[in-house]
């Protein structure tokens, strides 16, 4: 996998891979409502609120995560809550897979203070495998001409996408 297309690959996207193609390909090509969704609203708030004394998003080659522990070698990520956890799950695999890229072995964390759990991830040699598969399927999907048809999944009612494409 080239560097350069992995460095045109946003957690986020990791992120949207799992919850809906359409969605990841409405997002790649700027078509973002988030804005004016109350759930990133209070995704948002719940980031701001928890976790006050820790350093906050950091950015690292264009790899957002949202506080470090360099002593421990944990990178944390603050979630709402686990209703998409696998995606919470891959897009913190990216990131340490990017880190490690770098030259740079970290471990993570998933936080989820509204619950008050923790979720411990790695990486491990059939994640890398996976997520430059991952990689190359993101570069397919951003690169059709049109975004993926409309699916109706459980969690649609929520999405800031909902009313684009269900209207």
């Amino acid at each position: 996998m080239r560097d350069i297309i992995t460095n045109d690959i946003s957690g986020v996207e990791i992120s949207y891979y799992f919850i809906c193609k359409r969605k990841l390909w409405l997002f790649a090509h700027n078509i973002q409502m988030e804005h004016t969704s109350e759930a990133v609203e209070i995704g948002a708030a719940i980031h701001e609120h928890s976790y006050k004394r820790k350093r906050r998003e950091i950015d690292l080659d264009g790899i957002k995560f949202d506080f470090i522990e360099p002593g421990k070698g944990l990178i944390h990520e603050v979630k709402k809550s686990k209703a998409v956890e696998d995606a919470h799950i891959w897009q913190l695999k990216y990131y340490l897979y990017r880190l490690k890229k770098l030259g740079v072995s970290f471990t993570g964390k998933i936080d989820y203070p509204l619950i008050r759990r923790t979720e411990e991830v790695g990486l491990n040699e059939g994640d890398e495998k996976e997520i430059e598969h991952i990689l190359g399927k993101i570069g397919e999907i951003k690169s059709m001409q049109s975004p993926p048809p409309e699916k109706m999944t459980g969690i649609c009612k929520k999405c800031s996408y909902f009313e684009f494409c269900f209207a």
